[in-house]
């Protein structure tokens, strides 16, 4: 039994010798054509140990699968052949309903020009009206 301290002294870990977490793997690449002061460096290595490609998102939905390219959502080749017809059906019946919604704006824009008008003739009528009744109490 030892007198002046505990026997138990764990010996301290040596540290990691794990290349791909090094900042050595963040330097600019290395020009073309010259090696790389340590196995493993360059980018393709970079790409593999640390998964850098991580390729297009992809999401499978109940008859349709889409993935994400540019900012949007786009339907993968050949998932929507079946429903071809119906998106330019859609598109068509989109297109007449933006027609008719125009009309009915321009209609509703001649109503109230012409109710304007007609208002404007029935103050006109109004005032008119008032000046024969005033000046036929002035003549009695």
């Amino acid at each position: 039994m030892p007198l002046f301290g505990n026997t138990f002294s764990p010996k301290k870990t040596p540290p990691r010798k794990c290349a791909s977490l090094s900042s050595l793997y963040f330097v600019s690449p290395l020009p073309e054509g010259t090696l790389a002061p340590w196995p493993g460096t360059d980018r393709s290595n970079r790409e593999i140990e640390l998964g850098l490609e991580y390729g297009t998102p992809t999401v499978n939905l109940p008859g349709h699968s889409l993935k994400f390219e540019n900012g949007q959502w786009v339907a993968e080749s050949g998932t929507f052949t079946g429903d071809h017809r119906e998106m330019q059906h859609l598109r068509k019946r989109n297109q007449q309903l933006q027609e008719e919604n125009n009309l009915l704006r321009l209609k509703v824009d001649i109503l109230l020009d012409m109710l304007s008008e007609t208002t404007a003739e029935s103050h006109l009528m109004e005032k008119e009206l008032e000046e024969l009744k005033n000046h036929s109490r002035r003549r009695k």
